[in-house]
């Protein structure tokens, strides 16, 4: 039996490779958006406790410049929230477009794998087809062997 060789198998390689690729990529956008994500509630933490405070200063003696401090930190912190959420969208839409990118390239090495598969399919007919030629052959040749031997033995 000879050996199967798909013509198209340094494809189906790069193919499995530029999937890898992608599964990479995919992942690291997924690790920027966690990270993104826990940044933003380390400020909602932060936030929450500046509020926290100044609940707290208004019920002891009032310190004007603690409450402004307070207040304008705890406006700072939702500009720094809303950034943030800024940033969390574009790591979602990263991640939406790696993950595009990771379907499109596993859609690609399924179509080569199934053309490989068809193609040993092909193979595997041919060989069959040959094998039987080969041992109708040998049983034509056998049979005309005896023939002669029969023919032989007769004269």
């Amino acid at each position: 039996m000879s050996k199967f060789i798909y013509r198209m198998q340094n494809i189906l390689n790069i193919k499995e490779k530029l999937e890898e690729q992608a599964r990479m990529d995919f992942g690291m956008a997924m690790v920027r958006l966690r990270e993104e994500e826990e940044t933003l509630d380390r400020l909602q933490r932060r936030k929450a406790n500046y509020e926290e405070q100044a609940r707290g200063s208004l019920r002891d003696t009032l310190h004007l410049r603690e409450i402004r401090e307070n207040n304008e930190a705890i406006l700072r912190m939702d500009e720094f929230i809303d950034v943030q959420m800024l940033e969390i969208e574009k790591a979602e839409k990263k991640v939406e477009e790696e993950r595009q990118k990771l379907q499109e390239s596993i859609q690609e090495r399924k179509i080569q794998e199934k053309l490989r598969e068809n193609a040993f399919e092909v193979f595997m007919g041919e060989e069959k087809a040959r094998e039987s030629r080969e041992i109708d052959e040998l049983t034509s040749y056998t049979y005309g062997q005896k023939k002669i031997a029969e023919t032989a033995a007769e004269a």
